[in-house]
């Protein structure tokens, strides 16, 4: 498999989301309370609000909860006050791992994220320690099946589109941050499908995975996906297509 999204697309295939759907729910919930928060509640003038809204749709979050969420965010009903926090650190076979959290007490956080890195042999490092080799991109994952790369390139160039590239049995389509809603609307209009479609820290270049690595590594972020606060996970791992299903397999 190559590219740089190896966890959203494994994740995806996995169906991490789908197996806690509850938790996904709080999570996307929160996302919705912090840009409402920070920027009103209009979708239309608060872009951080609209992205987080097309995200728990995506997930088929009821209606009923996106808009209590942003009702929270705006003050009606008081509820808890979230801080934004970026951990990074480092997984097995020197993999970075960037963590993007949303919690009401950081230190109880930091503690249990601590401690997830140290179960699943890494550690949780420093500030600054691995951000560096991520850059803030729109990202969006579409299955290969019955998809011509040709009319892909086409649709998601023309909407502003960075780049479309083969990775696996799906392409990679990424683009500028400014340029996601076009992109998204774009690949809607068009009807084509995307197992994921979010704003994403894609890593600048991959370390190579056995199989042995590569199943350290998903159980690392498996783990940190659960995580009552985490919000997403990212890192800078490539699992060769040759051994992509044993890992899969046994993960």
């Amino acid at each position: 498999m190559a590219g740089h999204s190896h966890w959203a697309n494994i994740a995806a295939k996995k169906g991490v989301a789908d197996k806690k759907r509850g938790k996904l729910f709080g999570k996307l919930s929160r996302a919705i309370i912090v840009a409402a928060q920070h920027g009103g509640s209009d979708p239309v003038m608060n872009l951080a609000l609209r992205y987080a809204i097309d995200k728990a749709r995506k997930a088929s979050m009821p209606k009923d909860n996106i808009e209590r969420a942003v009702k929270k965010g705006c003050g009606e009903g008081g509820g808890e006050q979230f801080e934004e926090v970026l951990y990074e650190g480092y997984g097995p076979a020197g993999v970075a791992v960037l963590c993007e959290i949303l919690t009401e007490n950081r230190n109880r956080t930091a503690g249990e994220v601590r401690k997830i890195f140290e179960v699943h042999g890494g550690n949780l490092g420093s500030t600054g320690c691995v951000a560096w080799m991520f850059e803030r991109k729109g990202l969006f994952m579409v299955p290969a099946e019955n998809m011509d790369e040709e009319r892909l390139f086409e649709i998601a160039l023309e909407a502003g589109a960075d780049d479309v590239q083969a990775a696996g049995d799906a392409f990679e389509v990424t683009c500028a941050v400014e340029a996601f809603q076009e992109v998204s609307a774009a690949l809607e209009t068009a009807k084509v499908p995307t197992d994921v479609a979010e704003l994403a820290s894609v890593p600048s270049n991959t370390v190579d995975l056995d199989v042995k690595g590569g199943r350290k590594v998903l159980k690392l972020l498996e783990a940190l996906e659960d995580q009552d606060d985490m919000q997403t996970v990212t890192a800078n791992f490539n699992i060769p297509d040759e051994i992509m299903e044993e890992v899969l397999a046994d993960s």
